[in-house]
């Protein structure tokens, strides 16, 4: 029997909005395992200069990445949806073992299986090196700033 991860395309705006939502909720847990399970088997990435095939390297991928960007929090924001694709901006921010804070700032391409599951995922990201006292993203989103935009700078 497939796994499903609803909501399920034809994404509506609604719906989109939960499944960005929902990706950035996951993301911010940096359980590595956890976030693969929105993933087909066999989903196909494109992470910078990056490219990974399946949920064994996703899980790989990530577990690198969060030993590295450490107190790492997201926010993910809709850009533009259809019929079985999403496109979101996010900004995350973290620092690395030397205490340099950084800020990433980013567009992802998503594309869904029937099942809600994301089969392929291209994300292009830049870094800006900043001071700890201009962090603004601090934890995950607290609730009631569910759905308002994050700002460009």
């Amino acid at each position: 029997m497939p796994e499903d991860r609803p909501p399920y395309p034809p994404f509506t705006r609604e719906t989109a909005l939960q499944k960005v939502q929902a990706a950035e909720d996951a993301w911010n847990t940096r359980d590595p395992q956890r976030v693969a399970l929105a993933y087909t088997p066999d989903s196909q990435w494109r992470n910078r200069d990056v490219f990974l095939s399946g949920r064994e390297e996703i899980v790989a991928f990530l577990t690198r990445k969060w030993e590295r960007e450490l107190d790492y929090a997201l926010r993910k924001s809709l850009w533009s949806f259809g019929e079985d694709r999403i496109a979101v901006r996010f900004q995350y921010e973290c620092h690395d073992a030397g205490g340099q804070w950084w800020r990433s700032y980013g567009n992802e391409l998503w594309e869904f299986d029937e099942h809600g599951l994301m089969r392929r995922r291209e994300a292009s990201i830049n870094d800006v090196a900043i001071d700890e006292a201009d962090r603004r993203i601090r934890r995950p989103r607290p609730e009631a700033e569910r759905g308002l935009d994050i700002p460009l700078r």
